[in-house]
């Protein structure tokens, strides 16, 4: 797969592992209709609900977003998490890829607890996927209450 390892996405993904960066997710979209080339197709500072509003459901796309959450009033968690989004309009062949092509997006965005696999753009809601973050990371200081 081509295009991971172009400087502006390395530099997207640091931004968004640094503790020192507003950068929280970071977007990257195939470079044409055919091809495997990954492009960063945009980045910012507002969490899962502006990445949301970012994805296109005739698109196949990638996305690493950083999620902060309180376990209780004494701590604050970072947790990483992949996103990969097929949109209901995506072409046939581009769904099928997806499944061997996102094996290489894993790899190159590796420091992740979990993987979304998304839908609609709903599926990246922070409630649900933060209620995963919390199972995945097995401490549940908040007595399960989400």
């Amino acid at each position: 797969m081509s295009g991971l390892d172009a400087p502006e996405i390395l530099a997207a993904y640091d931004a968004v592992r640094s503790d020192k960066d507003a950068t929280n997710w970071l977007l990257l979209s195939y470079a044409s209709a055919v091809g495997d080339k990954l492009v960063l197709s945009g980045t910012g500072s507002g969490g899962l609900a502006d990445l949301a509003t970012k994805l296109d459901d005739a698109q196949a796309q990638y996305a690493y977003v950083r999620v902060e959450y309180a376990n209780d009033s004494e701590s604050k968690r970072v947790k990483f998490v992949l996103v990969i989004f097929i949109g209901e309009r995506t072409k046939v062949m581009r769904k099928a890829r997806v499944s061997i092509e996102s094996g290489n997006v894993k790899r190159a965005l590796s420091h992740h607890s979990i993987s979304v696999d998304a839908r609609d753009k709903s599926d990246v809601d922070e409630k649900d996927i933060v209620a995963r973050l919390r199972k995945a990371g097995g401490a549940d200081y908040n007595g399960g209450r989400g």
